[in-house]
């Protein structure tokens, strides 16, 4: 019997402790988790890793913001549809608009609680997990 692929997700997150979190909580499922510190380093992933199926993406990154990657994406017919989540601690509303007039599938806000980032990351690939928990409350 052979295990069905990995969901592959990018995280982009200037933050090493945040991308590790992520990782850590995403990887106890089903995905693969590559992570970019910068907005350089993320279209760099996104071309190397052809299967990414979920962008998760910090607006305060060095190199080019996450706005201008996910227009970068955007504009990219490979990439155009590909499911986005802007997780961030900033964010002004011209932000919010500009990100939401690029196709933003949904934003999170720092701090976060990692059971429900895994639980939208399951609902935005369209993934069923029936172990997974609405992720409305976290422990920690």
């Amino acid at each position: 019997m052979t295990l069905p692929a990995a969901t592959q997700v990018l995280v982009v997150d200037d933050e090493p402790h945040i991308g590790r979190i992520i990782k850590t909580r995403l990887e106890q499922g089903p995905f693969e988790v590559t992570l970019a510190e910068s907005g350089p380093a993320a279209l760099d992933a996104l071309a190397h890793t052809p299967a990414v199926q979920l962008l998760i993406l910090d607006l305060m990154l060095p190199g080019m913001s996450g706005i201008e990657v996910l227009r970068v994406v955007r504009q990219d017919p490979q990439w155009a549809a590909l499911p986005c989540l802007i997780l961030t601690a900033a964010g002004q509303e011209a932000q919010y608009r500009e990100a939401d007039a690029l196709g933003v599938s949904e934003f999170m806000t720092k701090p976060f609680s990692p059971r429900r980032l895994y639980t939208r990351a399951l609902a935005l690939t369209g993934i069923d997990d029936p172990d997974a928990r609405d992720g409305t409350e976290d422990p920690q």
